[in-house]
């Protein structure tokens, strides 16, 4: 038997659905909706016959869909949006490459342009490492002091780049501290630790540390402790540790040390984007003029 009916209220029948005494009025669906509905239908038969829409299998279109009837592709507008970008790129680039790196910060233009460019290569290619913002994480130096192994000067921070740190080319910078533990006894190391700490603590030490350090590390990192550029040898009386700055993490360095690696980017970047990314990294905040 039908549930079919006449609503009470409104004279319309119903389609015989009901949920929870709630029951379906059998209404067709306004002519304004059936409208847009054709509309849309004819405008997306329209669509797919002028514009690229329909993926297939021969790969004649673009990117193996369909062309469309008027050929355009997202790719061509894009192409067509940037000619103005590349051009005004490219009158800046010319004057870039023949002028030195006193003369990119003497012009503001040029300044801004390497500084883009910079930004740009540093966020698809360093950033892992060290940072969107360049604070670097342990073990990944922190390019926003003034804190440097080899150097913060452009010319000094260009040179890092290009080359790396021990890293597969000739030229790359390089150093290497040896592990004490096949050296010195576990106290002795600990000794050599606190001693180390007190450059920058102030703290007391035991005259062995002072000692066995005198006789192994003054050589690299200098009887006051402050480190050496020319080997990449690091600064103990700044406070500022690679591999973290307690005791237990200086013996564990001193004992077993970490050498990170930094790639050559000479292979892998061209000449001016190396030079931008110097200036960029240079304008951090740690740079150096000398």
């Amino acid at each position: 038997m039908s549930n079919i009916e006449k609503d009470e209220h409104t004279g319309v029948e119903t389609t015989g659905h009901e949920w929870d005494g709630i029951k379906e009025l059998n209404n067709p669906a306004p002519r304004w909706w059936l409208g847009v509905l054709i509309i849309t239908i004819i405008w997306a038969i329209g669509y797919s016959v002028i514009y690229p829409s329909w993926p297939t299998l021969s790969g004649d279109g673009e990117r193996g869909g369909t062309v469309g009837s008027i050929g355009w592709t997202q790719y061509d507008e894009l192409a067509d949006s940037q000619v103005e970008i590349f051009e005004r790129r490219a009158q800046y680039l010319s004057r870039f490459e023949s002028a030195s790196f006193e003369d990119v910060q003497a012009d503001p233009g040029l300044y801004a342009f390497a500084l883009a460019g910079g930004a740009s290569a540093f966020k698809d290619n360093c950033a892992t490492c060290h940072g969107t913002g360049g604070t670097g994480a342990p073990g990944y130096p922190n390019l926003l002091d003034d804190d440097w192994l080899w150097g913060g000067t452009i010319e000094d921070i260009h040179q890092t780049i290009r080359f790396g740190v021990r890293a597969d080319h000739d030229e790359t910078r390089f150093s290497e501290m040896p592990a004490f533990a096949d050296i010195y006894s576990s106290e002795e190391i600990a000794d050599i630790a606190d001693y180390a700490l007190s450059f920058s603590t102030g703290g007391s030490y035991p005259v062995r540390g002072k000692e066995l350090y005198d006789e192994q590390c003054a050589l690299c990192h200098a009887d006051n402790g402050t480190g050496d550029r020319f080997q990449g040898a690091p600064n103990l009386a700044d406070a500022i540790w690679f591999y973290g700055g307690s005791k237990a993490e200086l013996v564990a360095q001193i004992r077993r040390p970490k050498h990170g690696m930094m790639p050559n980017w000479d292979s892998r970047l061209d000449a001016n984007t190396l030079r931008q990314l110097a200036i960029f990294v240079h304008s951090l905040g740690g740079g150096e003029t000398e």
